[in-house]
């Protein structure tokens, strides 16, 4: 039996993080898709996408405007928001929000927090069969 890997969403516009996240999720066993925008990771279609994890200070669609989109049409994909900014955001833009992290993160608390959201959107599923 082949099981698939589960696809996390990876949207920054420092090429920098991107490469880093990317390594570590696929070291985790994760399949690691990189968007440099917003708009790039919503033009591609998130059928497929397991977890998404965003970069707030982006331009163009910043990680609260891609949250709202996100979950505007699936409402059931958790979504992380990634700040390098020291203060974090206000309790209004934090809602729908799966977790925060600031930059520099600690690499095993993402990887839990991701095994975690993973582990109830499959209950979730589960309940619905």
């Amino acid at each position: 039996m082949n099981k698939q890997r589960p696809i996390v969403a990876i949207v920054d516009d420092d090429p920098r993080m991107l490469e880093s996240v990317e390594e570590l999720l696929e070291s985790a066993g994760y399949t690691a898709r990189t968007f440099s925008s917003g708009r790039s990771l919503l033009a591609s279609g998130l059928s497929s996408v397991n977890v998404v994890i965003t970069d707030i200070g982006m331009p163009g669609v910043d990680g609260f405007e891609l949250r709202k989109l996100v979950k505007e049409v699936r409402p059931e994909l958790p979504v992380f928001l990634i700040t390098g900014r020291h203060e974090i955001a206000d309790q209004d833009q934090a809602q729908g929000v799966s977790g925060f992290f600031r930059k520099p993160f600690d690499a095993k608390a993402l990887l839990a927090a991701v095994g975690d959201a993973l582990r109830n959107q499959k209950v979730e599923d589960d309940h619905d069969k």
